[in-house]
């Protein structure tokens, strides 16, 4: 993990402009990142989302009409926005963005990287049934084992941070990175 430094408002004299989440789906990042952004008064953004926005197509639909290779291509594109905007910013980085050796250097140029871990079956309970997850068809567990295996090692390369989150609620998570971020 490398070294960051933290917002001036959390921590003595160190300036971070951005909080990235990243972690598997299920891990929690839209939901902790927005209680985040509530706690640390700082706008929130959520990759998915912009996706969405932008696009006008929700991700299962850009994954039917157009491939993954297309939706990736969003997601970089959305996440280099993300780690640019003007301010302090909690983002909420889609799962497999970490996969792109592009979208790793913006990360690590673009603030702090808290990577949410959580154990696969963790996942899997929270992702349910997997729909609008088209990665995670026809079999949610088996899909995030085989995910998760291929991103981990990549997770733990681009992280500053790394909170457990498992049997933790968004509040505890959220106060958990505050703390970690405040050292």
């Amino acid at each position: 993990m490398r070294s960051s430094p933290v917002s001036p408002e959390l921590g003595a004299g160190r300036v971070t402009e951005r909080v990235l989440l990243v972690g598997m789906m299920g891990a929690g990042k839209t939901t902790v990142g927005r209680e985040l952004s509530r706690r640390l008064g700082w706008p929130y953004f959520d990759s998915d989302a912009m996706v969405e926005a932008h696009s006008g197509k929700t991700v299962p639909e850009i994954f039917e009409e157009r491939g993954e290779a297309a939706f990736r291509a969003e997601e970089a594109r959305v996440l280099a926005e993300a780690v640019t905007s003007d301010g302090p910013a909690v983002v909420s980085v889609a799962g497999g963005a970490v996969l792109d050796p592009d979208n790793r250097r913006r990360l690590a140029a673009g603030g702090t990287v808290v990577w949410l871990r959580a154990e696969v079956e963790t996942l899997a309970r929270r992702v349910g049934s997997g729909k609008g997850r088209p990665l995670l068809s026809p079999d949610p567990e088996t899909a995030l084992r085989r995910l998760y295996a291929q991103r981990r090692p990549v997770y733990e390369q681009v992280a500053d941070v790394v909170v457990d989150v498992d049997h933790r609620s968004a509040a505890e998570v959220a106060e958990a990175i505050i703390s970690e971020l405040d050292r």
